[in-house]
C-alpha cells in the first residue's frame, strides 16, 4: 500500500451571491462604433466567493473552473444554489503527483474525493455539470456512484471528430506574447465568443512560462564551436547564423505564455473517456439534462433514448463548443428551469422566468 497514498491540492471556486441589481452579460453589451475591446483579464473574485485549496488523498483533464464564472454569476441569481467549481487534475492550479494519469477512472475518483473532503460522510444534494471532457468524466463519476448524494446530472454535447482533434491542436499558437494576447486570440477566433467570459477563464487555460532560456545546450555548443574552430569560414554565413540565434532569442522572450494542458498528449485516453459514453449516461439512474448544439449531435442510443422519454433535451443553437462561456443566459436558464421542475431548488423571489 505504499503507492496508496497521492496527495492532490484542487482549486475549488464557491460561487459568491449574486451582485446587487441583476446580473448583465458582456455578451449582450453593444459596443459604440471605433471603441477598442478591452481584452485585459477579469478577477475570479468578481464571480466567486472563495478559492480554496483542498488536499485529499487517492487510492491510485484544456478548460479550467474559472471557464464557469460568469455561468455561475447567471445562476446564482437565477435560483437558490451553490456552486463548487473544480480544477481536474493537470488542470488550472491543480498540483497532483501524477498529473499524467488522466484516465476517466482516476478523474471520476478525484471528484468524489473532493466531495468527500468538502463535506465528510453526509454531502448536500449534488448535481453534477460537465462539459465535453468534463462531461464524460461526470458520466463516469454518477455511474461509478463516486457522489452519494448526487441528484442530477447535466451533460454538453458538442460533436468534435476525434481524428481531427491534433489537426485542431497542431493549428492552435503555442505561445503568447501576453495573457492579453491569449485573451485577444481566443475571442477573435472563436474559441470563446464572449468576451467577458474570455477575460476571466483565459488565465486558467494558459501559464506564464519560465525565465527565456538559450536554445539548447546541444546546439549551442555546436555553434560555439562552429564560430571558433572556423574562423577562415565566409563573414556572412557567421551573420546568418547569429542573425537567426538573435531571432530565435526574440521569440522567446516575448512568448512568455503557454497552454497549461499539452492536449496532444492526452490522445490515448480519449477513447476511454468518451467510448459507449452515451448509453453510460442512459444507464444513470439520475435525472438527467442533456444540452446539444443541434439534434444532428444525436448518435444512435441518445436518439432512442429521446424517444423513450430517458432524459430531457435542451437545444441551443449557434454556440460554440464552449456553450457555458458563450451562452452563459442560455445554459442557465436551462438549467434553472430543469433543477425547480424537479423540486430541487426554487426561482429566487422576484426573479421572472
Amino acid at each position: 500500500f505504499d503507492n496508496m497514498e497521492k496527495q492532490l491540492h484542487l482549486n475549488l471556486l464557491a460561487s459568491r451571491p449574486p451582485m446587487a441589481g441583476g446580473f448583465q452579460s458582456s455578451s449582450k453589451m453593444k459596443m459604440g462604433p471605433g471603441r477598442k475591446r478591452d481584452f485585459s483579464p477579469l478577477p475570479w473574485s468578481q464571480y466567486f466567493e472563495t478559492m480554496e485549496d483542498v488536499e485529499v488523498e487517492n487510492e491510485n483533464g484544456g478548460h479550467s473552473a474559472l471557464s464557469w464564472a460568469v455561468f455561475t454569476a447567471v445562476i446564482c441569481s437565477r435560483i437558490n444554489c451553490r456552486v463548487v467549481a473544480m480544477d481536474l487534475r493537470a488542470h488550472g492550479d491543480t498540483k497532483v503527483k501524477n498529473p499524467e494519469d488522466l484516465s476517466a477512472d482516476t478523474m471520476a475518483k478525484d471528484i468524489g474525493k473532493v466531495v468527500e473532503v468538502l463535506y465528510g460522510e453526509n454531502p448536500p444534494p449534488i448535481m453534477i455539470i460537465g462539459h465535453s471532457m468534463g462531461g464524460a468524466i461526470a458520466v463516469h463519476t454518477a455511474i461509478a456512484n463516486h457522489i452519494p448524494s448526487l441528484l442530477g446530472l447535466c451533460r454538453y454535447i458538442y460533436m468534435v471528430n476525434i481524428h481531427n482533434m491534433q489537426n485542431f491542436l497542431r493549428s492552435r499558437p503555442k505561445t503568447f506574447k501576453s495573457l492579453e494576447n491569449a485573451i485577444e486570440w481566443s475571442v477573435k477566433s472563436g474559441q470563446i465568443r464572449n468576451i467577458e467570459s474570455a477575460r476571466v477563464s483565459m488565465g486558467g487555460q494558459v501559464k506564464k512560462c519560465e525565465e527565456p532560456t538559450s536554445s539548447p545546450g546541444v546546439s549551442n555548443s555546436i555553434g560555439e564551436g562552429i564560430i571558433e574552430e572556423e574562423e577562415d569560414e565566409e563573414v556572412e554565413e557567421e551573420s546568418n547564423k547569429k542573425r537567426m540565434k538573435d531571432d530565435d532569442q526574440e521569440m522567446k522572450k516575448e512568448s512568455i505564455f503557454t497552454w497549461r494542458v499539452e492536449l496532444s498528449k492526452t490522445e490515448k485516453y480519449w477513447d476511454g473517456w468518451f467510448r459507449g459514453l452515451s448509453a453510460l449516461f442512459l444507464s444513470c439512474s439520475v435525472p438527467k439534462l442533456l444540452l446539444l448544439a443541434g439534434v444532428d449531435r444525436l448518435d444512435k442510443d441518445l436518439t432512442i433514448g429521446q424517444m423513450q422519454g430517458k432524459f430531457q433535451m435542451q437545444v441551443l443553437p449557434q454556440c460554440g463548443h464552449a456553450v457555458h462561456e458563450d451562452a452563459p443566459e442560455k445554459v442557465a436558464d436551462a438549467l434553472a428551469t430543469f433543477m425547480v421542475r424537479h423540486k430541487f431548488t426554487e426561482f429566487k423571489e422576484g426573479y421572472l422566468w
